[in-house]
């Protein structure tokens, strides 16, 4: 027997929560049609000042839980998933925004595989959401995408069916309107499988509490430093190839300037190079502290290293493993241009000739040593997360 469990959070909700509670108990049909056997109703009144909690304890089918004051849309819907009883949780707003009829579509496709099922507002035909709400939905869902290696259109869609044995992998959750887009990024980063389902979306029953700037910054935030205690190399990384790329298109330019004859360098242009020169350096250290905190968290989770600048991978990351040959070989190049430039001054060249093959021998030089010592790091953290694991596996053998 299969039960699906619908937690709907209150605050405030005077106005529609009796329209919804019985749209949600008139579904029950079509859940049976797609195999499931039950439908329990949770309405959690979140500290609510007005009558929202005595128009639901009025509502047959209705389990009412109560919060003495108002603790937050996530920490409303925790308790009560914590209450449900269903082999399915689910949840959807008390403001009539999402269609519960189509909680048997979002069922079927849990049922058939899915861990976790978004109703899409992106995907649905039948939208009414502002276009300001609109363009913030696309940012993130594209965000989220990029760094989830997975397709997403809807990452704070509020409308969702899951199945009970993912939760313990989606927690903590946020006790905020944050908490869609955190077990979102969560979902995506613990490799359950999401399937997104399209809904249309309504106009809602009266005053939104969201704020786009607020809660877009809070959204923001929540994605990136739930990606990051994830997979560090992901965001990292991608900011530490973009001052890579930086640096070289800068190089690019001074070649093609010297072929074109061009000899000297203007106040831009010594902009452009001091530019290169930083974006070189930080560029290498926030790559290298991607992968250095990808340790940190193989470590803390005690599992060996499965995510990477791709995604989830079988192979753990192995381009640190050349950082110390190729630190070597960094710094010689910087020494030989640093040398070279020293012989070629005191040979009677003037420092206005020089300058630029110092500054670039210090690139390589720091670069270099860079790139030595974070691969004494990365030495290190290898060494301490496979005695780990091995004295793990070893222990558990005898």
């Amino acid at each position: 027997m299969t039960t699906l469990s619908v937690v709907i959070p209150a605050y405030n909700e005077e106005q529609g929560i009796k329209e919804i509670s019985e749209r949600v108990l008139g579904i029950v049909g079509g859940l049976k049609q797609v195999g499931v056997d039950a439908l329990e109703l949770i309405v959690v009144d979140d500290g609510s000042s007005d009558k929202t909690a005595q128009i639901a304890a009025g509502i047959k089918g209705v389990c009412l839980i109560e919060h003495e004051q108002n603790r937050g849309y996530g920490a409303a819907l925790k308790t009560g998933f914590k209450h449900s009883k269903g082999e399915l949780i689910s949840f959807l707003d008390a403001d009539g925004t999402y269609p519960p009829e189509y909680f048997p579509q979002l069922c079927d496709a849990a049922l058939n595989g899915a861990g976790l099922v978004i109703g899409s507002r992106m995907q649905g035909t039948d939208s009414q959401m502002p276009f300001t709400r609109r363009v913030g939905n696309f940012f993130f869902a594209n965000l989220l995408t990029l760094i989830g290696s997975q397709k997403v259109t809807d990452s704070a869609s509020g409308m969702r069916v899951f199945k009970r044995e993912i939760l313990e992998k989606l927690y903590p959750l946020p006790d905020g309107l944050n908490l869609t887009p955190v077990m979102s990024t969560r979902a995506l980063h613990e490799g359950i499988d999401i399937c997104e389902v399209p809904i249309p979306y309504s106009e809602r029953v009266g005053r939104s509490k969201l704020s786009v700037v607020n809660d877009g910054s809070l959204f923001l935030k929540s994605i990136i430093w739930t990606a990051l205690s994830y997979n560090p190399i992901r965001i990292l990384g991608a900011l530490g190839i973009l001052g890579f790329l930086i640096t070289l298109a800068v190089g690019i330019g001074i070649v093609v300037a010297r072929l074109q004859g061009i000899t000297t360098i203007g106040p831009w242009g010594v902009v452009a190079l001091f530019l290169a020169v930083i974006s070189a350096v930080a560029g290498l250290s926030v790559f290298s502290l991607g992968i250095l905190f990808n340790y940190l968290v193989s470590l803390f989770y005690e599992e060996p290293i499965e995510q990477g600048p791709y995604g989830r991978q079988k192979n753990r990351l192995t381009l640190d493993r050349h950082f110390g040959w190729m630190g070597v070989l960094v710094l010689i190049v910087g020494i030989v241009i640093a040398s070279a430039s020293l012989l070629l001054g005191i040979r009677g060249w003037e420092i206005a000739r020089l300058w630029l093959y110092f500054l670039g021998s210090a690139m390589f030089i720091i670069l270099g040593i860079q790139l030595i010592v974070f691969w004494i790091l990365m030495r290190v953290l290898e060494e301490l997360s496979q005695r780990k694991i091995l004295s793990q596996r070893d222990l558990a053998k005898v």
